[in-house]
């Protein structure tokens, strides 16, 4: 890495899967070995984020439950435990300033965050940095997701960083990720290929209908998106409501995630050491505020 940029950042995915295998989706499926680029999930607007950036792509780590994305609680805790030991040595390593964790779901967050702090280190991550963004922009937001179970351990993450009053809902699209038991070809990822190559996609379509809905249904005045295979969305939700005559900030979590660790780098802070403090502070409080 350069010695030149101010800001040192690993990005961290949330898995790797198999790059030869039913359940690919793109980017996490890429081969390790792959150039950087090319691993970096919607590399064609993420890039311009990371241009002041020294950064490495962590390769990810195998997925404990076997070789499809995340969904359920279950698989995000699996994905968790793994991505730990990837953050941990990375700032151990002492070559970064900031760890960035891809993924929607963030598995691992507070405990990387934890880990960060020990190593002053600054830790971000998708749903975290979309949602406090989006607090600053309008006052409420909604969410665009995939659709099903995600959808119910995204409202987890709402609750976990305490913004309930704060999101106006959380709206499904209709699809999900590949898994053991599908059988219905039209995936999101189909739905993907087809945007980016100028055709028409039904997904497309539904984000920016359900963004639409948010506002008029909901109130929400910004827009943020959940699972990362759903970050694609962001450029044409944007276009499709300013269309309709709609002004709203649209978010995507991984350039959130990039720009708030270079804010909080420029800044000169990290998480609190009350947050995060490990297990023998030279301070300790005999109270805890609920």
């Amino acid at each position: 890495m350069s010695l030149d940029s101010r800001y040192k950042f690993i990005l961290v995915p949330p898995f790797r899967l198999p790059d030869e295998d039913q359940f690919k989706v793109p980017a996490y499926s890429e081969p390790a070995d792959a150039p950087k680029e090319q691993r970096l999930l919607n590399s064609h607007f993420v890039m311009k984020h990371l241009e002041d950036v020294d950064w490495e792509l962590h390769e990810g780590a195998p997925p404990p439950y076997g070789n499809w994305s995340v969904e359920t609680r279950e698989e995000f805790a699996y994905a968790a435990t793994a991505r730990i030991d990837c953050v941990r040595e990375a700032c151990e390593s002492g070559k970064y300033n900031g760890v960035i964790l891809l993924g929607g779901g963030e598995p691992g967050f507070m405990e990387s965050r934890e880990i960060g702090y020990k190593h002053g280190v600054v830790v971000t991550g998708n749903a975290f940095s979309q949602m406090y963004l989006a607090t600053l922009l309008g006052d409420g937001f909604s969410i665009i997701d995939i659709e099903g179970v995600h959808n119910v351990y995204y409202r987890d993450l709402v609750r976990t960083h305490q913004l309930q009053d704060r999101c106006r809902s959380i709206r499904g699209i209709g699809y999900s990720l590949p898994r053991p038991g599908d059988t219905d070809p039209d995936t999101l990822t189909s739905q993907c290929e087809a945007a980016l190559k100028g055709d028409k996609s039904v997904a497309v379509e539904r984000a920016i209908e359900q963004a639409e809905a948010a506002i008029v249904e909901d109130g929400a005045e910004v827009i943020t998106l959940g699972c990362s295979m759903t970050f694609f969305l962001q450029p044409f939700i944007k276009d499709g409501l300013k269309q309709r005559g709609w002004d709203v900030p649209v978010l995507e979590g991984y350039t959130a995630s990039i720009e708030l660790a270079k804010l909080m780098v420029n800044l000169g802070v990290n998480a609190s050491g009350i947050t995060y403090m490990g297990a023998r502070p030279q301070k300790i409080l005999n109270k805890i505020v609920v």
